[in-house]
């Protein structure tokens, strides 16, 4: 019991502290307005917040608090009690830091001072913590009771669900409706399974090229962006997925495919004005030199020094696009503007929908050449290479080959991303290609499961189609994505749609060897080990106490 009270009681300090780090960044304060305005909650709005939001909120993160803190180590010790126990002390430690907080709120004079260090405190923000009340002490014992009810409501659904319960049973109804399926005459057989996959990706790419004709510009154009960079994320994920080669320079590839389009079809800077369907394969080409030319020096490294080289690689060519040396030849800070974009039959494709559709037919074509690759003995040497390298290399695989074909065919693929999002904004400049962009393609590699391709597509739409719905929080997006991979390293390491290997390789399920017998023996008596059953062969050796 004991224990179990620790656990609520370090468990409880943490969220409080975590809700008191929210409030101080600004975060609650627009959640709590999404939350009212999601839930079409009616109540008093105080400055940008909404009060019912945020005693919505607060609850919310109450109900986590408790779940997390009546879970049990050890499942003999995991009973009503105790989880009770646990979600009661977490609520009532994190209350008491609450009312602690919107008591110090109250007596807060020198707003304009504490504000030259935390810019998000205002007398707004101040008075939404509050409530809409006037003191801190008739604010305090609610969220004590708040707090107070949603641990033990939170520790009470996740005893009443229990750990794993949920998950089994969903696991159970979907094993037993595949069985129902495929009991199926029909369907026992191969070619039945196979006209039955291929009868789901037909319906599946028919609603896809219908969707365009659905939406506006705004979503086109939004769900346009997310494809692009799941265009990137395909690349990379031959890269950090299937090789195994951590690369955070990765948008530099991205910044040479779209520099050259821009370059050869722009009027500005040297007026070329080349054909865009002429540029396209020549954009692609040029990344992919690209990507052999940074790796042939820099494939011998491994791991951190592999990163931290693309890393400033990348921040090269970002520094040379925005530098006055090259501002006569790329434009400089202001960037290239007025970029070419396709025509089919002398008809101009310059619409949201129209990019759409030539998005989604470039992610269906780099789909084919990753599943092909992948199932080719060149995915079998990467899949090794990530494994073991040296195991790899000592059966037979030219690894630097391997890097270099796989950092060649993953700069193509951001090449093909730059030249399609230069074209669609008709426009591309060093800001473009900063940094973040890197960061945004890893994560969504990451969050979505590395070597998984639909898991690059669902991380694409968590991580870029999420933010553009919520763009209220667009400030705490690199808070968010720190956050989120925590969460996934925690609690699914191997992502949201895993491959099939991915999955296999972080869940194995070890056997349980019988425990070895142990014979007391005295410290200070010799231990022979016979080396060969053939021979008289023995060794002594004297085992003393350390």
């Amino acid at each position: 019991m004991n224990t179990t009270l620790q656990k609520g009681l370090r468990t409880g300090t943490i969220f409080g502290l975590i809700i008191l780090f929210l409030y101080m960044i600004g975060f609650t304060t627009i959640m709590s307005a999404l939350l009212g305005d999601f839930l079409d909650l009616k109540g008093p709005s105080v400055g940008a917040g909404s009060v019912p939001g945020l005693v919505v909120l607060i609850g919310l993160i109450g109900l986590w608090a408790g779940a997390v803190a009546s879970q049990s180590g050890d499942l003999s010790e995991d009973s009503w009690l105790k989880a009770l126990v646990g979600g009661l002390a977490a609520g009532v430690i994190s209350g008491l830091i609450l009312a602690l907080l919107a008591v110090v709120l109250n007596s807060l004079e020198d707003i304009a001072r504490i504000r030259q260090y935390l810019v998000q405190i205002s007398p707004q923000t101040i008075n939404l913590f509050l409530l809409g009340r006037e003191t801190g002490m008739a604010v305090a014992p609610l969220y004590l009771a708040l707090m107070t009810a949603s641990g033990l409501l939170g520790a009470a659904l996740s005893r009443l669900l229990g750990r794993g319960r949920l998950r089994s049973a969903i696991a159970s109804g979907r094993a037993a409706a595949e069985k129902a399926l495929f009991s199926i005459p029909f369907l026992k057989k191969e070619e039945g399974r196979r006209i039955l996959r291929l009868s789901i990706f037909a319906v599946l790419l028919a609603l896809l090229f219908l969707m365009p004709q659905r939406l506006g510009q705004y979503w086109n154009f939004t769900l346009g962006t997310v494809g692009i960079y799941v265009l990137m994320g395909l690349g990379l994920n031959i890269v950090v997925g299937l090789a195994g080669l951590l690369d955070l320079g990765y948008v530099a590839f991205f910044a040479v495919g779209a520099y050259t389009i821009g370059l050869l079809t722009a009027p500005q800077p040297h007026g070329i004005m080349w054909d865009f369907w002429a540029v396209l394969p020549l954009g692609i080409v040029i990344a992919s030199i690209a990507g052999i030319l940074l790796g042939i020096p820099v494939l011998r490294l491994r791991g951190d020094y592999l990163a931290i080289v693309t890393l400033g690689f990348g921040e090269i060519i970002r520094v040379l696009a925005r530098s006055d040396l090259l501002a006569s030849f790329a434009g400089g800070p202001q960037g290239i503007r007025n970029i070419g974009g396709p025509s089919l039959f002398g008809n101009p494709l310059n619409s949201e929908r129209a990019f759409m559709y030539f998005i989604i037919i470039s992610i269906i074509l780099v789909i084919f050449i990753t599943t092909r690759l992948e199932r080719s003995s060149v995915g079998r040497a990467w899949i090794a290479m990530r494994e073991d390298e040296t195991v790899a290399q000592a059966m037979g695989i030219n690894t630097y080959r391997a890097k270099l074909l796989a950092f060649a065919i993953g700069a193509a693929f951001a090449g093909l991303g730059g030249v399609l999002f230069a074209s669609r904004n008709q426009y591309t400049g060093p800001e473009d290609h900063s940094l973040l962009v890197s960061i945004n393609v890893l994560a969504l590699v990451i969050v979505g499961g590395m070597g998984s391709i639909p898991g690059v597509i669902l991380g694409a739409l968590a991580l870029k189609g999420l933010p553009e719905m919520l763009r209220q929080l667009e400030d705490y997006r690199i808070l968010a994505f720190g956050a989120l991979l925590v969460v996934m390293m925690i609690l699914r390491p191997e992502g949201l749609w895993p491959s099939t290997r991915r999955k296999i390789e972080i869940h194995t399920v070890e056997e349980e060897l019988p425990p070895e017998p142990v014979h007391p023996r005295s410290t200070d008596q010799p231990v022979t080990t016979r080396l060969d059953t053939a021979s008289d062969v023995t060794i002594s050796t004297d085992v003393r106490e350390a």
